[in-house]
């Protein structure tokens, strides 16, 4: 006995073998059907009686196996051929000419629920969804038409479905005017994966592949990210792949896109909140010192600043979840900056308005308010902190007027902003106490460097 294994570029597999005291040898194939059809040259009828296949015979085949594919059936064959030989040694070499068919066969393998939505959501969000698949042309586009991958008014040109082979074949230069056009490979080999993977960089795109044989190991590895099933997938499959979907599920691919645009939309707006308080202590502690001698926001005070506003600050803004408006903007180019023109006008604004009504109380506190210069340095601080505050909401919606829509909704941020100004409220009380109450002899020693959030 000698198995042949499947062969994705042959995209048939067979079986060799000898019966016990038996001349014959028997070999059967199975396959893609169009594959397997070529190879034979009889059939049998409803009767059993062999039959010699004519051309029209084969074309009415033909017209039957694209019925089937066009209905989204995955069509197989299945063929044998019986050789009587003297010689009992079994040579490793089955017999693909002169086959007799035995049957086709349809088969059903229906689109996940939600598979369609998902495919809508990734268009939606500018993602291009492409299909590379071994099944034959017809079977795959209606696959695609299926899923939503395909329009049928797109495929009415030809050129978004293309056999492997003729991707192949393609020069350099036409696979890189059409990759962007294409939205469907059929009859693919894992080079014709790997390939696409590689024009689609070599154009600037950022590519994720989804896979689960070993064969989709270099496109996973090639790709920017690879995902790989979790129930299906090789675990070879699954060592190439950066991310291992666990229900294997297209659905699943659409949330990573979702949480991925959050995490890089958060990391933005917490890099804007950074810099602004950042530019803003810099800027009055620098005008301070050069004209009198002296800062108003002390290290202690901009401590407490770094300890508080940043790191609680950056809690907040982590807390974001991920919205429909995300999914509606284009993706982030890989030579995209992080910091977009938008954040450096939401940067010098938000940090010129601070620094203007800092230097105001700077130069002008005393007499506004009068007070000393100690309780002025004070309003100068806590104008600082209540800023951030407000840069907190300012940085929440780096693209709107609205900086207040939708707070309610994130209830961490909402406690996070109360746990702030609480907490300034406390160290104000605290430090009050201590001078007047209890220890006003160690109020100049300990407690002055005690945040105050107000004055009076």
């Amino acid at each position: 006995m000698y198995v042949e294994t499947f062969n994705s570029e042959k995209k048939r597999s067979g079986v060799m073998m000898r019966k016990s005291n038996e001349k014959a040898i028997h070999t059967h194939w199975k396959g893609a059907a169009e594959m397997i059809l070529a190879m034979c040259s009889t059939y049998y009828v409803k009767s059993g009686e062999l039959i010699e296949m004519t051309e029209e015979e084969m074309m009415q085949f033909r017209a039957l196996i694209h019925n089937m594919a066009a209905k989204s059936l995955r069509c197989i064959a299945f063929a044998h051929k019986k050789v009587i030989e003297e010689n009992k040694q079994v040579s490793q070499k089955l017999e693909e000419t002169g086959l007799t068919l035995l049957g086709l066969v349809g088969l059903k393998d229906p689109c996940r629920p939600r598979v369609r939505t998902a495919v809508e959501s990734c268009k939606k969000a500018n993602v291009s969804v492409k299909m590379i698949t071994d099944d034959n042309l017809h079977t795959a586009r209606a696959i695609a038409i299926e899923c939503g991958i395909l329009n049928p008014e797109e495929d009415m040109d030809n050129k978004a479905v293309v056999e492997g082979v003729e991707f192949r074949n393609y020069s350099p230069e036409e696979r890189i005017t059409r990759i962007d056009d294409i939205r469907v490979m059929a009859r693919s080999s894992p080079f014709d994966k790997l390939l696409m993977v590689q024009c689609l960089k070599e154009k600037g795109h950022v590519v994720a592949v989804t896979g689960d044989d070993t064969n989709d190991a270099p496109a996973l590895k090639k790709a920017d990210v690879g995902l790989s099933m979790g129930i299906q997938g090789t675990e070879v499959a699954k060592e190439s792949s950066d991310i291992i979907i666990s229900d294997d599920n297209f659905i699943s691919v659409v949330t990573v896109l979702r949480w991925g645009r959050c995490v890089y939309n958060n990391i933005q707006k917490f890099i804007q909140f950074q810099l602004t308080v950042n530019v803003a202590a810099l800027v009055i502690n620098f005008v301070a010192a050069i004209s009198c001698g002296k800062v108003p926001l002390t290290a202690v005070q901009l401590l407490w600043v770094n300890l508080i506003m940043d790191t609680v600050g950056a809690l907040a803004l982590a807390t974001e979840q991920p919205t429909d408006e995300l999914m509606a903007k284009s993706p982030a180019g890989r030579s995209e900056p992080l910091m977009t023109k938008i954040m450096w006008r939401n940067l010098i604004a938000h940090s010129l308005y601070q620094i203007v009504i800092l230097i105001i109380q700077l130069f002008k506190g005393k007499s506004i308010f009068g007070v000393d210069e100690k309780v002025k340095n004070t309003l100068i601080f806590n104008t600082f902190v209540q800023c951030q505050v407000f840069n907190e909401f300012n940085s929440r919606k780096l693209e709107k007027i609205n900086i207040f829509e939708g707070t309610l909704e994130n209830k961490l941020f909402s406690v996070i902003i109360g746990f702030i100004i609480i907490l300034q409220v406390l160290m104000e009380c605290l430090y009050w106490y201590c001078r007047f109450i209890f220890a006003p002899w160690l109020c100049c020693e300990v407690y002055s460097h005690i945040p105050m959030i107000c004055t009076f």
